[in-house]
Protein backbone atom coordinates (compact mmCIF):
# COMPACT_ATOMS: atom_id res chain seq x y z
CA UNK A 1 0.00 0.00 0.00
CA UNK A 2 3.19 2.48 0.57
CA UNK A 3 4.41 1.71 -2.66
CA UNK A 4 0.65 2.43 -4.24
CA UNK A 5 0.29 5.71 -2.32
CA UNK A 6 3.93 7.21 -3.02
CA UNK A 7 3.30 6.71 -6.96
CA UNK A 8 -0.55 8.26 -6.41
CA UNK A 9 1.14 11.36 -4.55
CA UNK A 10 3.79 11.47 -7.46
CA UNK A 11 0.91 11.11 -10.40
CA UNK A 12 -1.41 14.06 -9.07
CA UNK A 13 1.77 16.19 -8.46
CA UNK A 14 3.01 15.29 -12.14
CA UNK A 15 -0.81 16.27 -13.89
CA UNK A 16 -0.44 19.72 -11.82
CA UNK A 17 3.29 20.16 -13.07
CA UNK A 18 1.46 19.97 -16.55
CA UNK A 19 -0.13 23.02 -16.49
CA UNK A 20 2.60 24.34 -14.44
CA UNK A 21 3.99 27.48 -15.95
CA UNK A 22 7.89 29.02 -15.41
CA UNK A 23 6.96 30.80 -12.45
CA UNK A 24 4.57 28.20 -10.95
CA UNK A 25 6.46 27.26 -7.41
CA UNK A 26 5.19 23.54 -5.88
CA UNK A 27 6.14 22.81 -2.64
CA UNK A 28 5.73 19.67 -0.47
CA UNK A 29 5.88 19.68 3.07
CA UNK A 30 5.70 16.23 5.46
CA UNK A 31 2.28 17.51 6.91
CA UNK A 32 -0.58 20.49 5.49
CA UNK A 33 -1.60 23.51 7.39
CA UNK A 34 -4.64 22.25 9.29
CA UNK A 35 -7.00 25.39 8.38
CA UNK A 36 -6.85 28.76 6.71
CA UNK A 37 -8.69 30.34 10.13
CA UNK A 38 -5.01 32.53 11.63
CA UNK A 39 -6.43 32.58 15.18
CA UNK A 40 -7.18 28.53 14.92
CA UNK A 41 -4.06 27.15 15.46
CA UNK A 42 -0.78 28.44 17.34
CA UNK A 43 1.08 26.58 15.27
CA UNK A 44 4.39 27.88 13.22
CA UNK A 45 3.70 25.29 9.67
CA UNK A 46 -0.12 27.08 9.22
CA UNK A 47 0.76 30.46 10.45
CA UNK A 48 3.86 30.34 8.01
CA UNK A 49 1.52 29.33 5.32
CA UNK A 50 -1.68 31.38 6.11
CA UNK A 51 0.74 34.44 6.27
CA UNK A 52 1.04 34.82 2.61
CA UNK A 53 -2.54 35.60 2.57
CA UNK A 54 -3.20 37.57 5.76
CA UNK A 55 -0.91 40.17 7.57
CA UNK A 56 -0.23 41.65 10.83
CA UNK A 57 0.08 45.17 12.06
CA UNK A 58 4.42 44.52 12.25
CA UNK A 59 6.04 42.04 10.59
CA UNK A 60 9.69 40.63 9.59
CA UNK A 61 12.41 41.44 7.16
CA UNK A 62 14.52 38.64 5.55
CA UNK A 63 16.86 39.55 9.00
CA UNK A 64 14.04 39.02 11.44
CA UNK A 65 13.88 42.27 12.41
CA UNK A 66 10.37 44.54 12.37
CA UNK A 67 8.86 45.83 9.49
CA UNK A 68 6.11 48.00 8.94
CA UNK A 69 3.45 46.24 6.99
CA UNK A 70 -0.25 47.18 7.68
CA UNK A 71 0.96 49.96 10.56
CA UNK A 72 3.34 52.19 8.71
CA UNK A 73 4.64 53.05 12.43
CA UNK A 74 4.26 52.95 15.94
CA UNK A 75 5.16 54.64 18.57
CA UNK A 76 4.62 54.41 22.79
CA UNK A 77 2.85 57.15 24.12
CA UNK A 78 2.85 56.20 27.54
CA UNK A 79 4.44 53.34 29.34
CA UNK A 80 1.16 51.37 28.79
CA UNK A 81 -0.36 52.96 25.54
CA UNK A 82 1.16 52.27 21.89
CA UNK A 83 -0.55 54.14 19.09
CA UNK A 84 -0.20 53.09 15.36
CA UNK A 85 -0.15 54.16 12.11
CA UNK A 86 -2.17 52.27 9.33
CA UNK A 87 -1.52 52.03 6.24
CA UNK A 88 -4.02 53.50 3.95
CA UNK A 89 -5.52 52.62 0.60
CA UNK A 90 -4.95 48.82 1.26
CA UNK A 91 -7.82 46.73 0.28
CA UNK A 92 -8.94 42.89 1.44
CA UNK A 93 -8.63 40.27 -1.06
CA UNK A 94 -12.58 40.94 -1.77
CA UNK A 95 -12.14 44.91 -2.47
CA UNK A 96 -13.10 46.35 0.73
CA UNK A 97 -11.21 48.46 2.17
CA UNK A 98 -8.86 47.85 5.20
CA UNK A 99 -9.30 50.19 8.43
CA UNK A 100 -9.36 50.48 11.74
CA UNK A 101 -12.41 48.64 12.54
CA UNK A 102 -10.61 45.64 11.47
CA UNK A 103 -7.92 45.74 13.62
CA UNK A 104 -10.21 45.87 16.30
CA UNK A 105 -12.00 43.38 15.39
CA UNK A 106 -9.23 40.67 14.91
CA UNK A 107 -7.51 41.55 18.00
CA UNK A 108 -10.95 40.95 20.23
CA UNK A 109 -11.22 37.28 17.28
CA UNK A 110 -7.86 36.34 19.43
CA UNK A 111 -9.22 36.54 22.74
CA UNK A 112 -12.98 34.66 21.45
CA UNK A 113 -13.40 31.00 22.34
CA UNK A 114 -11.75 28.63 19.93
CA UNK A 115 -8.70 31.15 19.56
CA UNK A 116 -5.09 29.74 19.67
CA UNK A 117 -3.53 32.63 19.58
CA UNK A 118 -4.74 34.20 22.94
CA UNK A 119 -1.20 34.32 24.59
CA UNK A 120 -0.28 36.36 22.09
CA UNK A 121 -3.03 39.27 23.24
CA UNK A 122 -3.83 38.15 26.85
CA UNK A 123 -2.23 41.02 28.36
CA UNK A 124 -3.56 43.99 26.39
CA UNK A 125 -6.32 45.86 28.32
CA UNK A 126 -7.88 47.80 25.38
CA UNK A 127 -7.03 47.97 22.02
CA UNK A 128 -9.21 51.60 20.47
CA UNK A 129 -10.34 53.23 17.39
CA UNK A 130 -8.73 57.14 17.13
CA UNK A 131 -9.84 57.10 13.42
CA UNK A 132 -9.99 54.86 10.36
CA UNK A 133 -6.44 54.83 9.94
CA UNK A 134 -4.71 54.84 13.40
CA UNK A 135 -5.20 52.89 16.62
CA UNK A 136 -4.57 53.07 20.20
CA UNK A 137 -3.66 49.68 22.18
CA UNK A 138 -3.80 49.91 25.82
CA UNK A 139 -1.61 47.32 27.85
CA UNK A 140 -2.48 46.74 32.00
CA UNK A 141 0.93 47.03 32.65
CA UNK A 142 4.07 48.71 30.25
CA UNK A 143 4.94 46.24 27.55
CA UNK A 144 8.27 47.44 25.69
CA UNK A 145 8.39 44.51 23.58
CA UNK A 146 4.17 44.72 22.42
CA UNK A 147 5.32 45.35 18.45
CA UNK A 148 7.14 42.14 18.77
CA UNK A 149 4.87 39.80 20.67
CA UNK A 150 1.56 40.95 17.84
CA UNK A 151 3.56 40.39 14.75
CA UNK A 152 1.58 36.94 14.53
CA UNK A 153 -1.33 38.50 14.71
CA UNK A 154 -3.05 38.34 11.72
CA UNK A 155 -5.59 41.26 10.43
CA UNK A 156 -8.76 39.51 9.18
CA UNK A 157 -11.96 41.29 7.18
CA UNK A 158 -14.72 41.94 10.11
CA UNK A 159 -17.54 42.49 7.60
CA UNK A 160 -16.04 39.44 5.48
CA UNK A 161 -15.92 37.35 8.60
CA UNK A 162 -19.75 38.35 9.44
CA UNK A 163 -21.27 37.79 6.21
CA UNK A 164 -19.60 34.53 6.63
CA UNK A 165 -20.69 33.67 10.22
CA UNK A 166 -16.99 33.15 10.83
CA UNK A 167 -16.73 36.15 13.95
CA UNK A 168 -15.29 33.15 15.88
CA UNK A 169 -12.27 31.06 15.05
CA UNK A 170 -12.77 27.52 14.87
CA UNK A 171 -12.07 25.38 17.87
CA UNK A 172 -9.36 22.46 16.55
CA UNK A 173 -9.80 21.05 19.88
CA UNK A 174 -13.93 20.42 19.55
CA UNK A 175 -13.51 19.49 15.63
CA UNK A 176 -15.22 22.43 14.64
CA UNK A 177 -14.63 24.04 11.01
CA UNK A 178 -16.77 27.24 9.49
CA UNK A 179 -15.93 29.04 6.21
CA UNK A 180 -12.55 30.42 7.65
CA UNK A 181 -11.25 27.11 7.76
CA UNK A 182 -11.38 26.54 3.52
CA UNK A 183 -11.64 30.08 2.23
CA UNK A 184 -9.97 33.43 3.15
CA UNK A 185 -9.99 37.09 2.26
CA UNK A 186 -6.86 38.81 3.46
CA UNK A 187 -4.35 41.91 2.33
CA UNK A 188 -1.39 39.50 1.87
CA UNK A 189 0.52 39.21 -1.52
CA UNK A 190 -1.34 35.89 -2.30
CA UNK A 191 -4.95 34.70 -2.84
CA UNK A 192 -6.23 31.41 -2.47
CA UNK A 193 -7.44 30.02 -5.27
CA UNK A 194 -8.20 26.81 -4.24
CA UNK A 195 -7.62 24.67 -0.58
CA UNK A 196 -8.01 20.70 -0.96
CA UNK A 197 -7.42 19.88 2.91
CA UNK A 198 -4.50 17.13 3.14
CA UNK A 199 -4.53 17.27 -0.88
CA UNK A 200 -3.65 20.40 -2.38
CA UNK A 201 -3.82 24.28 -1.53
CA UNK A 202 -3.15 26.69 -4.47
CA UNK A 203 -2.30 30.57 -3.99
CA UNK A 204 -2.20 33.36 -6.91
CA UNK A 205 -0.05 36.34 -6.74
CA UNK A 206 -2.27 39.50 -5.60
CA UNK A 207 -2.56 41.58 -8.57
CA UNK A 208 -3.84 44.81 -6.44
CA UNK A 209 -0.93 44.07 -3.24
CA UNK A 210 -0.27 47.48 -1.86
CA UNK A 211 3.34 46.82 -1.42
CA UNK A 212 6.47 44.88 -3.66
CA UNK A 213 6.55 41.32 -4.10
CA UNK A 214 10.30 40.90 -4.36
CA UNK A 215 9.98 37.61 -5.97
CA UNK A 216 8.40 36.61 -9.45
CA UNK A 217 6.12 33.63 -8.36
CA UNK A 218 2.87 34.22 -10.31
CA UNK A 219 1.27 30.73 -8.39
CA UNK A 220 2.38 28.57 -5.43
CA UNK A 221 0.57 24.74 -5.33
CA UNK A 222 1.27 23.41 -2.02
CA UNK A 223 1.09 19.60 -1.45
CA UNK A 224 1.22 17.63 1.60
CA UNK A 225 3.17 14.57 1.17
CA UNK A 226 4.14 12.50 4.64
CA UNK A 227 6.18 10.33 3.58
CA UNK A 228 9.72 11.09 3.55
CA UNK A 229 11.03 8.58 0.54
CA UNK A 230 8.26 10.15 -1.50
CA UNK A 231 8.72 13.42 -0.57
CA UNK A 232 12.77 13.24 -1.79
CA UNK A 233 11.66 11.02 -5.35
CA UNK A 234 9.21 14.04 -6.02
CA UNK A 235 11.88 16.80 -5.39
CA UNK A 236 14.75 15.11 -7.24
CA UNK A 237 12.42 14.20 -9.92
CA UNK A 238 11.46 17.46 -10.52
CA UNK A 239 7.80 16.99 -9.64
CA UNK A 240 8.24 19.60 -6.90
CA UNK A 241 10.94 22.90 -6.55
CA UNK A 242 10.97 22.75 -2.92
CA UNK A 243 10.30 20.53 0.26
CA UNK A 244 10.81 20.66 3.58
CA UNK A 245 11.99 18.69 6.06
CA UNK A 246 14.99 16.78 3.83
CA UNK A 247 15.07 13.60 5.77
CA UNK A 248 18.84 14.22 7.72
CA UNK A 249 20.03 10.79 5.73
CA UNK A 250 18.95 12.43 2.49
CA UNK A 251 20.77 15.81 2.61
CA UNK A 252 24.03 14.54 1.25
CA UNK A 253 22.29 12.16 -2.06
CA UNK A 254 20.06 15.58 -2.54
CA UNK A 255 22.95 17.91 -2.32
CA UNK A 256 24.77 15.26 -5.30
CA UNK A 257 21.69 15.36 -7.33
CA UNK A 258 21.91 17.50 -10.91
CA UNK A 259 19.09 19.66 -10.12
CA UNK A 260 18.36 20.25 -6.30
CA UNK A 261 20.52 21.35 -3.59
CA UNK A 262 19.77 21.43 0.38
CA UNK A 263 19.42 24.78 2.19
CA UNK A 264 20.98 23.88 6.29
CA UNK A 265 20.30 26.39 8.86
CA UNK A 266 20.07 26.56 12.85
CA UNK A 267 16.12 26.93 13.73
CA UNK A 268 14.35 28.37 16.37
CA UNK A 269 12.43 25.97 17.58
CA UNK A 270 13.10 23.38 20.40
CA UNK A 271 11.73 20.21 21.00
CA UNK A 272 10.96 19.33 24.71
CA UNK A 273 8.71 16.94 26.50
CA UNK A 274 5.78 17.48 28.87
CA UNK A 275 4.10 15.59 32.05
CA UNK A 276 0.64 16.33 33.59
CA UNK A 277 1.39 17.74 36.48
CA UNK A 278 -2.15 18.92 37.62
CA UNK A 279 -4.19 15.48 37.61
CA UNK A 280 -4.20 13.74 40.92
CA UNK A 281 -4.44 10.84 38.60
CA UNK A 282 -2.65 10.14 35.61
CA UNK A 283 -5.20 9.52 32.37
CA UNK A 284 -3.21 6.99 31.02
CA UNK A 285 -0.62 4.65 33.44
CA UNK A 286 -0.82 2.15 35.60
CA UNK A 287 -0.49 4.35 38.44
CA UNK A 288 -3.99 4.34 39.94
CA UNK A 289 -4.54 6.98 42.80
CA UNK A 290 -1.97 9.16 42.46
CA UNK A 291 0.14 11.18 39.94
CA UNK A 292 3.98 10.15 39.54
CA UNK A 293 4.79 13.46 37.48
CA UNK A 294 3.93 15.76 40.44
CA UNK A 295 7.05 14.05 42.23
CA UNK A 296 10.26 15.95 41.20
CA UNK A 297 12.48 12.39 41.40
CA UNK A 298 10.46 10.92 38.43
CA UNK A 299 10.63 14.19 36.01
CA UNK A 300 14.14 13.80 36.88
CA UNK A 301 14.66 10.10 36.45
CA UNK A 302 12.81 10.29 32.92
CA UNK A 303 15.19 13.43 32.30
CA UNK A 304 18.08 11.81 33.33
CA UNK A 305 17.32 8.36 31.73
CA UNK A 306 16.98 10.08 27.93
CA UNK A 307 20.23 9.63 26.10
CA UNK A 308 20.21 12.54 24.17
CA UNK A 309 23.76 12.53 22.36
CA UNK A 310 22.89 9.27 20.94
CA UNK A 311 19.73 10.82 19.79
CA UNK A 312 21.70 13.43 18.32
CA UNK A 313 23.90 10.89 16.61
CA UNK A 314 21.53 7.74 15.30
CA UNK A 315 18.19 9.84 15.01
CA UNK A 316 19.12 12.90 14.00
CA UNK A 317 22.58 12.23 12.07
CA UNK A 318 23.65 15.14 13.84
CA UNK A 319 21.55 17.72 13.08
CA UNK A 320 20.50 18.88 16.01
CA UNK A 321 22.05 20.40 19.06
CA UNK A 322 21.27 19.04 22.54
CA UNK A 323 19.64 21.06 25.27
CA UNK A 324 19.27 21.92 28.87
CA UNK A 325 17.17 25.09 28.21
CA UNK A 326 13.27 25.67 26.54
CA UNK A 327 14.35 28.54 24.37
CA UNK A 328 17.73 28.11 22.30
CA UNK A 329 20.55 30.60 20.76
CA UNK A 330 18.87 33.30 18.56
CA UNK A 331 16.00 33.83 21.36
CA UNK A 332 17.01 37.16 23.18
CA UNK A 333 17.42 35.92 27.02
CA UNK A 334 18.71 32.70 25.98
CA UNK A 335 22.11 32.42 27.96
CA UNK A 336 24.58 29.86 26.91
CA UNK A 337 26.08 29.68 30.60
CA UNK A 338 22.25 28.03 31.99
CA UNK A 339 22.33 25.65 29.20
CA UNK A 340 23.89 22.46 31.08
CA UNK A 341 21.66 19.48 31.07
CA UNK A 342 21.75 17.10 33.86
CA UNK A 343 23.43 13.84 33.02
CA UNK A 344 22.64 10.79 31.09
CA UNK A 345 22.33 8.59 34.02
CA UNK A 346 20.13 5.26 33.83
CA UNK A 347 21.76 3.57 37.28
CA UNK A 348 20.45 7.62 38.76
CA UNK A 349 17.12 7.50 37.58
CA UNK A 350 16.57 3.67 38.75
CA UNK A 351 17.50 5.32 42.08
CA UNK A 352 14.98 8.16 41.70
CA UNK A 353 12.78 6.06 40.98
CA UNK A 354 12.81 3.75 43.57
CA UNK A 355 13.36 6.56 45.99
CA UNK A 356 9.73 8.08 45.44
CA UNK A 357 8.38 4.62 45.08
CA UNK A 358 8.20 3.09 41.86
CA UNK A 359 11.04 0.50 42.15
CA UNK A 360 9.55 -1.89 39.85
CA UNK A 361 8.54 1.10 37.07
CA UNK A 362 4.97 2.12 35.55
CA UNK A 363 3.46 2.36 32.72
CA UNK A 364 2.46 5.81 30.58
CA UNK A 365 0.87 6.76 27.27
CA UNK A 366 3.79 8.80 25.41
CA UNK A 367 1.47 11.08 22.67
CA UNK A 368 3.70 12.06 19.77
CA UNK A 369 3.04 13.31 16.35
CA UNK A 370 4.77 11.44 13.13
CA UNK A 371 4.51 14.50 10.28
CA UNK A 372 5.28 17.79 11.98
CA UNK A 373 9.08 17.91 13.77
CA UNK A 374 12.45 16.41 12.38
CA UNK A 375 12.21 12.70 12.76
CA UNK A 376 9.35 13.10 15.52
CA UNK A 377 8.31 9.80 15.98
CA UNK A 378 11.65 8.12 15.64
CA UNK A 379 12.98 10.32 18.99
CA UNK A 380 10.03 8.95 20.82
CA UNK A 381 10.87 5.69 20.01
CA UNK A 382 14.21 6.27 21.64
CA UNK A 383 12.91 7.64 24.28
CA UNK A 384 10.61 5.31 24.84
CA UNK A 385 13.66 2.65 24.61
CA UNK A 386 15.73 4.59 26.86
CA UNK A 387 13.07 4.68 29.86
CA UNK A 388 12.76 1.05 29.18
CA UNK A 389 15.91 0.60 30.63
CA UNK A 390 14.99 2.31 33.96
CA UNK A 391 11.49 0.02 34.15
CA UNK A 392 8.62 2.45 32.48
CA UNK A 393 6.70 1.04 29.67
CA UNK A 394 6.14 3.44 27.49
CA UNK A 395 2.68 2.98 25.16
CA UNK A 396 3.27 5.09 22.59
CA UNK A 397 0.85 6.84 20.69
CA UNK A 398 2.09 8.28 17.33
CA UNK A 399 -0.61 10.46 15.09
CA UNK A 400 -1.07 12.77 12.40
CA UNK A 401 -1.23 16.12 13.18
CA UNK A 402 -4.24 16.50 12.44
CA UNK A 403 -5.58 14.61 14.93
CA UNK A 404 -2.62 14.98 17.23
CA UNK A 405 -2.57 19.03 18.18
CA UNK A 406 -6.59 18.68 18.97
CA UNK A 407 -5.75 15.44 21.51
CA UNK A 408 -2.96 17.25 23.21
CA UNK A 409 -4.36 20.77 23.12
CA UNK A 410 -7.30 19.58 24.96
CA UNK A 411 -5.09 18.31 27.97
CA UNK A 412 -6.05 15.43 26.92
CA UNK A 413 -2.57 13.84 28.18
CA UNK A 414 -0.37 12.43 30.34
CA UNK A 415 3.37 12.52 28.36
CA UNK A 416 3.69 14.96 25.34
CA UNK A 417 5.97 16.49 22.72
CA UNK A 418 5.85 19.71 22.05
CA UNK A 419 8.17 22.02 19.51
CA UNK A 420 7.94 25.84 19.96
CA UNK A 421 9.39 29.01 18.37
CA UNK A 422 8.86 31.92 20.11
CA UNK A 423 7.13 34.29 17.61
CA UNK A 424 8.57 37.28 19.50
CA UNK A 425 12.14 36.15 19.51
CA UNK A 426 12.23 36.59 23.19
CA UNK A 427 12.33 34.59 26.09
CA UNK A 428 9.35 36.32 27.58
CA UNK A 429 6.62 34.61 24.75
CA UNK A 430 8.28 30.91 26.07
CA UNK A 431 7.94 31.72 29.81
CA UNK A 432 4.18 33.27 29.21
CA UNK A 433 2.75 30.78 26.70
CA UNK A 434 4.88 27.31 28.24
CA UNK A 435 6.17 27.93 31.25
CA UNK A 436 3.58 30.29 33.06
CA UNK A 437 0.51 28.75 35.33
CA UNK A 438 -2.25 28.17 33.12
CA UNK A 439 -5.63 30.44 33.74
CA UNK A 440 -8.49 31.26 31.05
CA UNK A 441 -6.72 34.40 29.29
CA UNK A 442 -3.90 33.06 27.64
CA UNK A 443 -1.32 32.59 29.76
CA UNK A 444 0.03 29.06 30.02
CA UNK A 445 -2.39 28.16 27.01
CA UNK A 446 0.71 26.02 26.15
CA UNK A 447 1.65 24.71 29.31
CA UNK A 448 -0.33 21.68 28.45
CA UNK A 449 0.77 19.45 31.34
CA UNK A 450 -0.17 22.46 34.18
CA UNK A 451 3.52 23.21 35.15
CA UNK A 452 2.93 25.77 37.90
CA UNK A 453 5.47 28.01 39.84
CA UNK A 454 4.32 31.08 41.51
CA UNK A 455 7.73 32.59 41.56
CA UNK A 456 8.34 31.95 37.63
CA UNK A 457 4.46 33.58 37.41
CA UNK A 458 5.79 36.71 39.01
CA UNK A 459 9.53 36.99 37.26
CA UNK A 460 7.28 36.62 33.95
CA UNK A 461 5.00 39.53 34.82
CA UNK A 462 8.15 41.51 35.88
CA UNK A 463 9.85 40.84 32.59
CA UNK A 464 7.16 41.69 30.60
CA UNK A 465 7.42 45.05 31.88
CA UNK A 466 10.95 45.97 32.65
CA UNK A 467 12.44 48.15 30.52
CA UNK A 468 16.02 48.13 31.83
CA UNK A 469 18.07 44.90 29.68
CA UNK A 470 20.65 44.23 32.54
CA UNK A 471 17.48 44.02 34.97
CA UNK A 472 15.57 42.06 32.65
CA UNK A 473 17.99 39.62 31.42
CA UNK A 474 18.82 39.05 35.25
CA UNK A 475 14.97 37.98 35.73
CA UNK A 476 14.92 35.85 32.81
CA UNK A 477 17.84 34.12 33.54
CA UNK A 478 16.15 33.66 37.15
CA UNK A 479 13.19 32.17 35.99
CA UNK A 480 14.69 30.03 34.03
CA UNK A 481 17.03 28.75 36.66
CA UNK A 482 13.72 28.21 38.56
CA UNK A 483 12.08 25.93 35.79
CA UNK A 484 15.29 24.02 35.42
CA UNK A 485 15.41 23.26 39.17
CA UNK A 486 12.05 21.98 38.98
CA UNK A 487 12.53 19.82 36.02
CA UNK A 488 9.14 21.84 34.53
CA UNK A 489 10.02 19.79 31.16
CA UNK A 490 11.75 18.09 29.60
CA UNK A 491 14.04 19.60 27.29
CA UNK A 492 15.64 17.87 23.91
CA UNK A 493 16.94 19.67 21.26
CA UNK A 494 17.14 22.44 18.80
CA UNK A 495 16.43 20.66 15.32
CA UNK A 496 18.34 21.72 12.23
CA UNK A 497 16.72 23.19 9.05
CA UNK A 498 17.06 21.60 6.09
CA UNK A 499 15.13 22.60 3.05
CA UNK A 500 15.34 20.66 -0.41
CA UNK A 501 15.22 23.21 -3.57
CA UNK A 502 15.72 22.84 -7.44
CA UNK A 503 18.30 24.80 -8.34
CA UNK A 504 16.23 27.25 -10.23
CA UNK A 505 14.83 28.55 -7.63
CA UNK A 506 15.89 31.24 -4.79
CA UNK A 507 13.96 31.75 -1.62
CA UNK A 508 14.87 33.14 1.86
CA UNK A 509 15.24 30.97 4.36
CA UNK A 510 14.68 32.29 7.75
CA UNK A 511 15.51 30.36 11.26
CA UNK A 512 11.68 30.45 12.18
CA UNK A 513 11.16 28.48 9.80
CA UNK A 514 8.41 30.66 7.74
CA UNK A 515 8.35 30.44 3.77
CA UNK A 516 6.79 33.53 2.46
CA UNK A 517 6.44 32.82 -0.95
CA UNK A 518 6.84 36.60 -1.71
CA UNK A 519 10.82 36.58 -1.62
CA UNK A 520 10.49 32.92 -4.11
CA UNK A 521 12.35 33.43 -7.35
CA UNK A 522 12.18 31.01 -10.38
CA UNK A 523 15.13 31.70 -12.51
CA UNK A 524 14.65 31.73 -16.56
Amino acid sequence: MQTKTRWIALAALGAAALGAQAQTVRIANQGDALSMDPHSLNESLQLSVDGNVYEPLVGRNKDLSLAPILATSWKQTSPTVWRFELRKNVQFHDGKPFTADDVLFSFARTQAEGSDMKSYTNDIKEVRKVNDHAIEIETKSPFPILPDVISLVYIMSKKWCEENQATRPVDRRKGIENAASFRANGTGPYRLRERQPNVRTTFVRNGAYWGKIDGNAQEVIFTPIGNDATRVAALLSGEVDVMEPVPVQDIDRVNGSPNAKVMVGPELRTIFLGMDQSRNELLYSSVKGKNPFKDKRVRQAFYQAIDIDGIQKTVMRGASKPTGLMVGPGINGFDANLNKRLPYDPEGAKKLLADAGYPGGFEVTMNCPNDRYVNDARICQAVAANLARIGVKINLAAETKGTYFPKILRRDTSFYMLGWTPGTYDAHNALNALMACPDDKGTGQFNLGSYCSQKLDQLTRQIQSETDKAKRSAMIQEAFKVHSDDIGHLPLHQQSLAWGVAKKVDMVQLADNFMPFKWITVKK
